[in-house]
């Protein structure tokens, strides 16, 4: 990790949460540092936070928003089932001690939360913007989609081929077969095309069809 991605993550965390957050920032950037990251890493999380930037204007509580971009990976164990409630606890139990009002500190958590399925009400603007924003990666041109398939197929080095192969076609075909992908009209117009092309490519690639 640069040290200007280290700084920059800092400083948009510190003029949300003020400075006296500071140590919880380095804390939440050490954990996206982590070794046994590949994709949920610190890259990662600076590219959620500037889709969130480009679909502010979609968002109902864009402070929330982005206080659930920074937790919403904060825990993310590779044998761990419950990554987005662990994290959502970890936002429940250390936002209060900085000041954060409860109705926000409840919004995060739901958010962090609704990170698990990406299936947001189609009322819930907070939730459209998140989920986009987490899932914009889908419609990266084809070198960083390469990159980012090889990056979430190391950190699960320790599955075998045929299951990997397997689990990563249930969770493409999934999102593949939801109507809309992306909820707000600005990613949808944005990245849905590209976003159902490198996912029928991937699953061809997956299932050999």
């Amino acid at each position: 990790m640069g040290k200007s991605l280290h700084a920059d993550l800092l400083d948009r965390w510190t003029k949300l949460a003020g400075p006296q957050a500071h140590a919880v920032g380095e804390d939440l950037i050490r954990r996206y540092s982590e070794p046994h990251r590949r994709y949920h890493t610190v890259d990662h999380l600076a590219a959620m936070l500037a889709v969130i930037d480009d679909l502010a204007a979609d968002a109902e509580d864009l402070d929330a928003v982005r206080y659930a971009a920074f937790f919403h990976d904060a825990v993310y164990n590779m044998d761990g089932t419950d990554n987005e409630e662990a994290s959502a606890r970890l936002a429940e139990t250390t936002l209060p001690a900085l000041g954060i009002d409860e109705d926000t500190v409840a919004e995060v958590a739901r958010l962090v939360r609704l990170t698990g399925g990406h299936h947001p009400d189609p009322a819930d603007r907070n939730g459209a913007v998140l989920c986009d924003a987490d899932l914009a990666i889908l419609a990266a041109d084809p070198t960083a989609y390469a990159a980012y398939t090889a990056a979430v197929r190391a950190e699960y080095a320790h599955v075998p081929d045929e299951l990997f192969r397997s689990g990563r076609a249930a969770v493409l075909s999934a999102l593949a077969e939801q109507p809309d992908l992306f909820r707000t009209p600005t990613a949808r117009a944005r990245y849905d095309s590209a976003a159902r092309a490198n996912l029928a490519a991937e699953l061809a690639t997956l299932t050999g069809e």
